[in-house]
């Protein structure tokens, strides 16, 4: 059965309070997990801190945590730290994030995201074994330290973003999951396989793992409010972050429309854009219109063989009042 999760804004929220209370939102209403992205606004590890300790039962994870900003042996002591704060309720998601971020926020060199997404993952289930962790990799070497502390019980999953067939395929082979986002229906069969291959190459049991589709969902009875705050969330992601979103958009069909936008929104005509996302588009990779259209949309994506979860998320500019709408429209 595929199940519904948050993916939490980031964007223009008030306070952690006001995360906080989307949590319990989401909790109240059924939704089994809530995802905190970290960017360049509040750490993802003191939001989600403060959402497991004003919550009882909702899942809470890091979607997705970058692998450059932090070494693999304190992503591991913050999975340990926060299955237990929040009582075993963590899944972790990791990834290397894009060069515009790593490099102009944190002030790393964008190097080898593949090898260092593998060789964090591997480090972060070594140190959440609780054994001395004794590793030499390429990138990273440990050797002689173990957890001060107990390991944790149950051990937290450890999922992978990604958007492209090798970073897809890692997931599949390394970790407990995968973070999909800005999929059409084709484009997430086709990477599915990448995933599943993955799977077979490094042993695992596709039955362990878990494929989540984030899907930016705006359900409001003002329909042109709803599409027009998610067609300009897509054009954000395809023209404002850099070349993997636009070149994933062209490997699934979409090469025109996706270097329109970047092409405009680079010489700075965000309208445009905007305008350049069209109907079809918006409606194959996005829930947005009124109530009954979304429930319609997003019933659709649960259809897709292969997806265990659905991640509820929203648009950059929505106000409060939309979101809560959405989670309230969209609950499972």
């Amino acid at each position: 059965m595929t199940v519904r999760d948050i993916y939490l804004p980031v964007a223009a929220q008030p306070s952690v309070d006001a995360l906080v209370g989307m949590s319990q939102l989401a909790e109240d209403a059924g939704y089994e997990r809530v995802w905190l992205p970290e960017t360049w606004g509040r750490d993802a590890v003191t939001t989600l801190t403060s959402i497991a300790e004003h919550t009882d039962g909702v899942g809470i994870g890091t979607s997705v945590m970058n692998v450059y900003s932090r070494s693999p042996a304190l992503i591991g002591q913050t999975a340990v730290t926060l299955q237990e704060v929040s009582e075993g309720r963590l899944r972790m998601g990791v990834g290397p994030s894009g060069p515009i971020v790593i490099e102009g926020w944190h002030g790393v060199d964008f190097e080898r995201p593949l090898r260092r997404t593998r060789e964090t993952i591997e480090v972060v289930k070594q140190v959440l074994d609780g054994e001395t962790v004794n590793y030499d990799g390429d990138i990273f070497q440990l050797s002689g330290f173990r957890l001060r502390c107990d390991p944790p019980d149950p051990v937290p999953p450890v999922d992978a973003g990604g958007l492209g067939p090798k970073s897809v395929e890692l997931a599949g082979r390394f970790a407990d999951g995968w973070h999909a986002l800005l999929m059409t229906r084709a484009g997430l069969r086709d990477r599915l396989e990448d995933f599943e291959r993955g799977t077979a190459l490094g042993d695992r049991n596709r039955e362990d793992q878990r494929v989540t589709l984030s899907l930016p969902c705006c359900a409001l009875d003002d329909r042109e409010r709803a599409r027009d705050l998610t067609r300009q969330h897509v054009a954000f992601y395809i023209g404002g972050m850099g070349t993997y979103y636009r070149d994933a958009l062209a490997r699934q069909g979409y090469e025109d429309t996706a270097y329109e936008v970047a092409e405009k929104w680079a010489s700075g005509e965000q309208a445009a854009a905007t305008d350049a996302i069209g109907d079809d588009l918006l409606d194959a990779i996005a829930v947005a219109g009124t109530p009954e259209e979304c429930r319609e949309q997003i019933g659709q994506f649960e259809s897709l063989s292969g997806v265990d979860a659905l991640n509820v998320s929203f648009p950059r500019a929505a106000e409060r009042d939309d979101i809560e709408a959405t989670i309230d429209v969209l609950a499972p």
